[in-house]
């Protein structure tokens, strides 16, 4: 740790100040990320027991209209599309066939559930991606310092030119152990994401099942 502290160039410094900046971004990400897949779990959770275990139709809208989560969210949707649709004068937005604009509808805002949790994916591919790279420019940038320094001075002996360029070689590890959380958490949040949306698939098909059941109406 001493040597870490030791080495004296200024853009060594700024890489690994910079690889920090990067692992404490991947982190918060992470955990904010963690967090809002878990409400929104027990929110879907809570609307799925609550919304199946209604008997009438018109029931189901006003659970779906209190509750919270990605799923109610959809069927919020999906509800008010249905009133837009039995109203007396629908709007070219709205025209067509129900159960086309229903299921375009649907499909909208399934789309826009998935661009909210696909925040974040980005800059931890991008972290995950470019860490070591950073890392290896400072390792290079180091060794050039360390070997001009050794010009300088005139010494290549062992214990002089091992020194340094153990030093620089810290930016190279620092940069791969800030990749290796960004990259298992990309690939964590993707697959959750997959399966997420997976279940909202599903209950658009079952909401389109129930809403044609019931012809459309409220």
């Amino acid at each position: 740790m001493n040597d870490l502290f030791s080495v004296d160039s200024t853009v060594v410094w700024a890489t690994l100040l910079l690889l920090i900046v990067l692992s404490i971004a991947t982190w918060s990400i992470a955990l904010f990320k963690v967090w809002k897949q878990y409400e929104s779990r027990q929110n879907d959770q809570r609307f799925n027991r609550e919304f199946w275990a209604v008997h009438e139709w018109s029931e189901a809208g006003k659970v779906a209209e209190a509750s919270k989560g990605d799923i109610a969210r959809l069927a919020q949707a999906g509800f008010a599309e249905l009133k837009t649709i039995n109203n007396a004068q629908p709007d070219l937005k709205h025209s067509g066939a129900p159960q086309d604009v229903l299921e375009r509808q649907l499909r909208q805002n399934l789309q826009n559930i998935q661009r909210y949790h696909e925040r974040g994916l980005a800059e931890l591919a991008t972290i995950g991606s470019t860490a070591p790279f950073v890392g290896l420019f400072g390792t290079v940038w180091g060794i050039m310092h360390a070997l001009q320094n050794i010009g300088q001075t005139g010494s290549a002996s062992l214990d002089v030119v091992a020194g340094p360029i153990g030093e620089a070689l810290v930016a190279t590890a620092i940069g791969i152990a800030t990749a290796l959380p960004a990259v298992l958490a990309y690939n964590f949040f993707l697959r959750r994401l997959k399966v997420h949306l997976t279940d909202l698939e599903n209950f658009a098909h079952d909401f389109m099942r129930l809403a044609q059941k019931h012809d459309f109406k409220l």
